[in-house]
C-alpha cells in the first residue's frame, strides 16, 4: 500500500523548525545593523528627525545674569537690618535687550524687569511688591536676603554641555531647546529607503474595476502608511505577479535602491507563492515560520545588503508582524537609541477567548477602564486574520502568551495599547 505525503502548513501547531515569537525577534535584531549616513539640515525641518551627533551648548544659558522678577537690582550692602528702614535712589529702568550702561552706586538702584540683564555691581533684586516708591526713590525693609531673585549666568545650561544625546527623536520642545542655543543647523540621521511590494495574481490596484476572485491591495498601503510615519523614503514598486522571473527582476532592483524591502504575500507553503523560493535563490533567508497567530507565515533575510521583511498576505496579519516584528528593527537601523515601543499593561478581560497553548498570540481588542478606575480589555469579535475592520475599532492588542492557554471572563492579561503605534 502506497503512503500519502503530507506536506506540511502554516496552520500546522507545534511544527518542528519554527521560532517563538522571542526568538524570532532576537534573531532579526541580532541580524541588521544601525545604518551611519547622515545629513545637515535647517532646523526648521527638523522635527521628528533623529539626531545623528550630540548638541553641544556654545554658550552659557542664561548668558548672562538677570532678573527673575520685575522689581528693582540693588547691592546687597544696601540690605537694611532687622527693623532698619533703607532709602535708595531709582538711577534708571532696564528691560530685556537693553541693559544698563551706567555705573551703579551705593545707595542707588536700578528698576529691572523680568530677563533684563543686572546691573554689573547689582547682585540682589527686590522684587516691586515689596517696596514703597516716592519722589524717585525706593523704601525696604530688612525682610529680604542677598542675592534673591537673580538668575546666574550657565545656571540652566553652561558652555560645553551636551545638551541633547545622539539618537533620539526630536521633538518641538527639543528643537526649542537647540535653537535657544542660538544653533540654525544640526545633524540627522539620512531617513531609510524603503521599497515596498505586494505579490499575487489575486491583487488589483486600487481604482481598478473589481474582478471575481480578486482583492484589492490593502497591505501595501497599510505599510506604505506605517513607514511614512515613521520617517522613511518610500519606494512603492506596486504589485508583482506570481512569476519568478518577475520577482526576481523586483528583489533585484529594490536591492539596488533601498535600505529594506518589504514585500506581503507570498511567503506560506502554497505551489504558486513564490517568494520564498525566489529569495532563497537571490539572497538568504534566516526563518519563515514563527510561533504566532496572525502572522505564522512571516520571512526576514538580506537581498545583497537590504534587508528583507515578507510580511503575511492577510492584512491583519501585516499589521502584527509590522508592529511586533519589523518596527523594532527599523527604528535600530534608524539609529534610535529610546525606541518607540508601547508599553504593555495588565487588564481584566471582559469575555472569554480560545487559545491553544505552543504559539502567541495577538488578539484585537478594546481598552477601557472601569468607573473604579480598573483597566478592562474586550476583544473586537471576531478575529481572523483577514478581518481588517477588527484593526480599524481596536484600539489594543490583547496579548496572550506562548504556553498560556484559554482565558476564562474576569483573568488578567496582558494588553499593548496602540498608543505610540499607530
Amino acid at each position: 500500500m502506497s503512503t500519502l505525503k503530507i506536506q506540511s502548513s502554516c496552520g500546522d501547531e507545534n511544527e518542528q523548525g519554527t521560532l517563538t515569537v522571542k526568538d524570532a525577534l532576537q534573531n532579526m535584531l541580532g541580524s541588521i545593523s544601525e545604518r551611519t549616513s547622515s545629513e545637515q539640515i535647517h532646523l526648521t525641518d527638523a522635527v521628528d528627525r533623529i539626531l545623528s551627533q550630540d548638541i553641544t551648548s556654545p554658550i552659557n544659558v542664561p548668558s548672562h545674569r538677570n532678573s527673575a522678577v520685575d522689581g528693582y537690582a540693588i547691592m546687597q550692602t544696601d540690605l537694611p537690618v532687622g527693623d532698619d528702614i533703607q532709602i535708595l535712589n531709582i538711577m534708571g529702568r532696564v528691560v530685556a535687550g537693553h541693559p544698563f550702561t551706567g555705573q551703579l552706586r551705593k545707595g542707588d538702584c536700578i528698576q529691572i524687569m523680568t530677563g533684563a540683564q543686572m546691573p554689573d555691581q547689582a547682585d540682589t533684586v527686590i522684587m516691586q511688591e515689596h517696596v514703597e516708591v516716592e519722589n524717585n526713590c525706593i523704601r525696604l525693609d530688612g525682610r529680604h536676603t542677598a542675592g534673591q531673585n537673580v538668575r546666574q549666568a550657565g545656571e540652566d545650561i553652561q558652555t560645553g554641555q551636551v545638551v541633547l544625546n545622539a539618537g533620539i527623536k526630536l521633538t518641538p520642545p527639543q528643537i526649542g531647546l537647540i535653537a535657544s542655543l542660538g544653533i540654525a543647523e544640526i545633524r540627522v540621521k539620512t531617513p531609510l529607503t524603503i521599497a515596498v511590494f505586494s505579490t499575487g495574481d489575486e491583487i488589483l490596484s486600487i481604482g481598478s474595476a473589481q474582478k471575481e476572485g480578486c482583492i484589492y491591495d490593502s497591505n501595501r498601503y497599510s505599510i506604505i502608511a506605517a513607514l511614512k510615519k515613521l520617517g522613511c523614503n518610500v519606494l512603492d514598486m506596486g504589485i508583482i505577479a506570481d512569476d519568478p522571473n518577475k520577482l526576481r527582476i523586483a528583489f533585484k532592483q529594490a536591492a539596488s535602491s533601498a535600505d529594506v524591502i518589504f514585500t506581503s504575500g507570498g511567503v506560506s507553503v502554497g505551489e504558486a507563492d513564490y517568494t520564498k523560493q525566489v529569495l532563497s535563490e537571490t539572497g538568504s533567508i534566516n526563518f519563515w515560520k514563527v510561533a504566532m497567530k496572525p502572522g505564522r507565515p512571516v520571512a526576514f533575510g538580506h537581498v545583497d545588503d537590504a534587508v528583507f521583511f515578507g510580511l503575511p498576505g492577510n492584512p491583519v496579519a501585516v499589521m502584527v508582524t509590522f508592529y511586533q516584528f519589523a518596527l523594532p528593527c527599523l527604528q535600530k537601523m534608524m539609529g534610535l537609541t529610546q525606541p518607540l515601543i508601547a508599553p504593555t499593561i495588565k487588564a481584566q478581560c471582559t469575555s472569554p477567548i480560545r487559545k491553544i497553548p505552543g504559539r502567541t498570540e495577538f488578539q484585537r481588542g478594546v481598552l477601557s477602564q472601569s468607573d473604579s478606575g480598573k483597566w478592562q480589555v474586550a476583544t473586537t469579535g471576531k478575529q481572523g486574520s483577514g478581518i481588517l475592520r477588527s484593526m480599524s475599532i481596536a484600539n489594543a492588542f490583547i496579548i496572550l502568551e506562548h504556553e498560556r492557554s484559554s482565558i476564562q471572563e474576569g483573568e488578567w492579561v496582558t494588553v499593548q495599547p496602540f498608543i505610540g503605534l499607530f
